[in-house]
């Protein structure tokens, strides 16, 4: 082989479709922020300053993305946030 002759190598890509999903909480009159980041922290995993301030942009911009990834996984989550008086769905 010469310098100047280019090496092709073969790349096996493998299409990986994952759709990911989103949890969207929203404001309401009702939940205290005790209560949605104490919830966020429960039932997300979040940390307290994520769950804080997922609480303090949804107060302020009245949704905040609080989660994403596969539907089947979400679903439980979002039921547990409803179930504590969030409203929330998965998009």
């Amino acid at each position: 082989m010469s310098t100047k002759e280019k090496i092709r190598e073969r790349v096996k890509v493998e299409d990986i479709t994952t759709i990911n999903n989103e949890i969207i909480v929203y404001n309401d009159d009702v939940n205290t922020f005790d209560h949605v980041i104490d919830t966020l922290i429960r039932v997300c995993g979040h940390t307290a300053i994520q769950a804080e301030q997922c609480s303090l942009i949804v107060h302020y911009n009245g949704k905040c993305t609080v989660k994403t990834g596969e539907y089947d996984k979400l679903k439980v989550q979002c039921t547990r946030l409803l179930a504590a008086g969030l409203s929330a769905e998965i998009i």
